[in-house]
């Protein structure tokens, strides 16, 4: 993306937050953000910034437009045209480069750019369109709040996707006072690190052996990049939810947790309660439920959740190794509801099973197409060769630097849970103000400030900085 990490932390974020401090109306707040926002997006994307207001427009008319009969027609109307958006500029190439191969046709393939994030405002857009429906929410009447809610800056291109329900009462009247800023900073600066520090540096390890030819790929390289990847994704992903969380509570927002240290689940089931929380709960309220969930029998149930399963491995992206992905985990759900006893199995053999098989997952997600990631998968378990470019990779890779992150990761992902909630609660602003408080919130700002400079350190020197969930 063209806006550069550097750029937003040290320039457009302190603008924006120093400009919304010294507003004192609600109203110009909102159109500060909304500017902001629209300036964000069209740093990167000049071109889809309009696509991103008419898909905003669009579902603001549908939703006003249900007050009386033909509610049920606008909303038909509504999911077509969103979901026939995304279709065309995320999925119209490999649906014809499938169809090419299914039939040995040769229809020419689409060659249209995806606007960054146009899953997460589309997903944003429809929930608001159904709740209206629902009768969950009320029709907003000032199109400015519905713009806002759709191209909010900080959850705009990676998420979490928001329910307008959840910030409604904000975007009408909210309060940004000093502790509110800090902790939100404070949010923010520890998801920048988890990004710039952790998965940056396992990327450089992941991307370096999935290049690689496949001849010189063993059981050490494969192993090395599928567990790399695990902490890359997870922390690249968790970290810019806590950056998005703790930028919009910097801005008076109140976002709901994304990830709940999905890494030390014991089952599948369990995982996906911790992982992508926003993306599962609105698949579980816009797909599950109103396909019937689990009131219409056990193969009903069972189909519903293969649609889920399916469907969020294609959310992901436009290759068939998300939907595997999508489907492998909807295997291993079905596998525990199938064979009760599996929970009954000692807790660390559940955790390794578990782990076992999301790290798998997650080699069959990076894989450039299904090819790789069964030869990859296939190495993790046979790839016995060894070869001097292979060890030669593998002590390029594993770096002191590499083996400190991993390590930190490892860590962070789990086991010292209990104390950073404990950390976290003693730095609430609306903890009682005690000497242990004090000095906690003292400490956790120094350690901050200290990330952050470290994070301006990396991001200056031109360190390997991608974004996955940006394709998304």
């Amino acid at each position: 993306m063209a806006f550069s990490s550097l750029v937003f932390v040290c320039i457009f974020m302190p603008i924006v937050f120093g400009l919304h401090s010294l507003i004192p109306s609600v109203r110009l707040r909102n159109a500060l953000l909304i500017a902001a926002s629209l300036f964000f997006y069209a740093f990167g994307e000049p071109v889809y910034v309009f696509l991103m207001v008419l898909s905003a427009l669009f579902n603001y008319l549908c939703a006003l437009g249900m007050k009386g009969g033909g509610k049920k027609l606008l909303l038909v109307l509504a999911v077509a045209v969103n979901i026939g958006v995304l279709c065309v500029f995320k999925y119209a190439a490999f649906f014809t480069e499938t169809l090419n191969r299914l039939l040995r046709l040769s229809l020419p393939v689409p060659q249209i750019a995806l606007p960054i994030g146009i899953s997460f405002f589309t997903f944003q857009a429809l929930s608001y369109v159904i709740d209206v429906y629902r009768g969950l929410v009320e029709r907003q009447k000032n199109f400015a709040r519905v713009l806002l809610y759709i191209s909010f800056f900080p959850q705009l291109i990676a998420g979490p996707i928001v329910k307008y329900k959840d910030v409604a009462a904000e975007i009408d009247s909210r309060r940004v006072d000093m502790n509110g800023a800090a902790q939100g900073l404070r949010r923010f600066v520890w998801g920048l690190g988890k990004k710039v520090l952790v998965a940056n540096t396992m990327a450089v390890a992941v991307d370096k052996i999935f290049a690689m030819n496949e001849g010189s790929v063993n059981v050490v390289l494969a192993w090395i990049a599928a567990l790399a990847y695990v902490m890359q994704i997870y922390y690249d992903f968790s970290g810019y939810s806590d950056m998005a969380i703790g930028l919009g509570r910097m801005f008076g927002f109140h976002f709901r947790e994304n990830f709940n240290y999905p890494y030390a689940a014991d089952t599948i089931k369990e995982f996906w309660r911790r992982w992508h929380i926003s993306l599962s709960s609105w698949f579980k309220d816009y797909v599950y439920i109103p396909l019937g969930g689990n009131r219409k029998g056990k193969l009903r149930t069972g189909m519903n959740k293969l649609t889920v399963f399916f469907l969020t491995g294609l959310w992901h992206g436009a290759n068939w190794t998300f939907v595997v992905w999508g489907l492998f985990h909807g295997a291993f759900s079905f596998l525990e509801e199938a064979i009760p006893s599996i929970k009954k199995l000692p807790r660390f053999l559940l955790h390794i099973y578990t782990m076992l098989v999301v790290t798998v997952g997650f080699v069959i997600f990076r894989a450039d197409d299904l090819g790789q990631a069964l030869f990859f998968v296939s190495q993790m378990f046979t790839g016995f060769t060894f070869s001097k470019l292979s060890a030669s990779m593998a002590l390029q890779v594993l770096t002191p630097f590499f083996l400190a992150m991993f390590a930190l990761a490892v860590i962070s992902c789990g086991p010292i849970r209990p104390l950073a909630d404990r950390v976290r609660a003693m730095a609430d602003p609306c903890a009682e103000a005690t000497l242990s408080r004090r000095l906690a919130v003292a400490a956790l700002n120094l350690v901050s400030l200290l990330l952050l400079v470290l994070c301006i350190l990396r991001l200056s020197g031109g360190a390997y900085n991608p974004f996955i969930y940006f394709r998304f």
